[in-house]
């Protein structure tokens, strides 16, 4: 019994990589250099309705052809799938932040409104590749937005 139980566990482990042995799978190997990369994209929505009515704004987003990591400098640029990060910056601030969480981007405490964020999709040497702006306006009734 516990020889078939192992079978089964070495099976159920390896059919899966098998299935996905030069098929044209869904994502790149990544221990294989691309070549002829795909341009990256960045989709960027906006902000939920639910927790912007309350002024905390959630902005969900997406890459394509590219992994959002926490890696920079100028010898990440040989990456491959490439890497990136991503800037931020609210209301045209001077400054930004950068950010590789993979996580939606959390604006609390922003004033009643219109304001806009720049999401900025950079490379590792924090050169940008691709932008979206997202406007939207904190309701006057959301109190000062801290409701978290």
């Amino acid at each position: 019994m516990r020889s078939l139980l192992i079978l089964a566990l070495g099976l159920a482990l390896t059919l899966p990589a098998l299935a996905h042995a030069d098929t044209g799978g869904a994502r790149p190997i990544a221990v294989v250099a691309i070549e002829n990369e795909a341009a990256p994209r960045l989709i960027v929505d906006q902000p939920l309705a639910g927790p912007l009515a309350k002024g905390q704004v959630f902005i969900g987003y997406r890459t394509e052809n590219i992994r959002i990591v926490p890696v920079y400098g100028k010898g990440a640029l040989d990456v491959s799938p490439r890497i990136g990060h991503l800037h931020v910056t609210v209301d045209g601030a001077p400054w930004h932040w950068a950010d590789a969480s993979n996580e939606p981007i959390i604006l609390v405490g922003l004033p009643p409104g219109p304001h806009k964020v720049l999401v900025e999709l950079a490379d590792p040497t924090h050169m940008v590749i691709a932008s979206k702006t997202v406007e939207f306006v904190v309701p006057a009734s959301a109190g000062d937005g801290h409701g978290h």
